[in-house]
């Protein structure tokens, strides 16, 4: 009896830097889906060394992008991986241990997810294991449409993996801030579609309670002066988000 095939589907966009070293540490599956969004850089000449399953379309939106991946993937599972994040040596051999055990009832996993920052592991604040539910039998899972920070839904029964997912979140302080300004958009836009109103508290108490909930109640004090910055980078991404909230309902 042969086991279950397993394609992993990637999307990028300008991610030369990183998407080496993802693609190498999934290539060893049975089939990999790259979905490009157009980018700028060699990032799909490099995902063409891995692949010929490379798809170069416009970016419209990170769910849609992220599911037309799974319609071009053929395999009986199929794992989600983004450009920076890669899967570990023991995230390999547990992923073949279930493929193998796949009479399971289980429709899907999570995996814990291992984010680092300045190079190093963030064992604190909230930030692991960061569950992530990216493993799933083919047509049994779906990511929901939201502006930012979609998650997949799956149809049925859902299990946990032991081993982690590599995420090399954030290069610098400059990264951070970056992508906070444009996901903060996104969460806005999604936050007015709600109707829900941008209150004071929004702007003070919820950055606030960030701050506190991962520097103190979740302990990431101890992951030293990363921790702290880290907290305070988060509490300012929710503090903008409020704001732009605000102010486009003012307009």
């Amino acid at each position: 009896m042969t086991r279950p095939r397993l394609s992993i589907v990637v999307i990028t966009k300008d991610e030369e830097e990183r998407v080496r070293a993802c693609l190498e540490s999934v290539a060893w599956a049975d089939e990999l889906v790259v979905v490009d969004a157009e980018s700028t850089d060699k990032t799909a000449q490099i995902a063409r060394e891995f692949t010929d399953h490379v798809y170069v379309r416009p970016w419209p939106g990170f769910a849609a992008q992220k599911n037309f991946g799974l319609e071009q993937a053929t395999g009986d599972w199929t794992l989600s991986v983004d450009a920076d994040e890669e899967v570990s040596r023991e995230l390999r051999e547990e992923l073949e241990a279930v493929l193998a055990a796949s009479g399971a009832a289980r429709a899907g996993y999570r995996i814990p997810r291992r984010n680092l920052f300045w190079g190093r592991w963030v064992r604190h604040g909230g930030l692991y294991p960061d569950w992530q539910l990216r493993l799933f039998r083919r047509g049994r899972g779906r990511f929901v449409d939201r502006a930012v920070h979609e998650s997949v839904e799956v149809d049925g029964e859902v299990g946990h993996l032991r081993a982690a997912l590599v995420h090399r979140s954030y290069r610098d302080v400059a990264d951070f801030l970056a992508r906070a300004d444009r996901y903060s958009t996104l969460a806005a836009q999604e936050w007015l579609r709600s109707g829900r109103p941008a209150r004071l508290s929004d702007l003070v108490l919820r950055p606030a309670g960030r701050f506190l909930s991962m520097y103190i109640v979740r302990a990431g004090f101890l992951d030293g002066r990363r921790g702290f910055l880290l907290a305070a980078l988060y509490a300012y991404y929710v503090f903008i988000r409020s704001a732009k909230v605000w102010e486009r309902a003012r307009r």
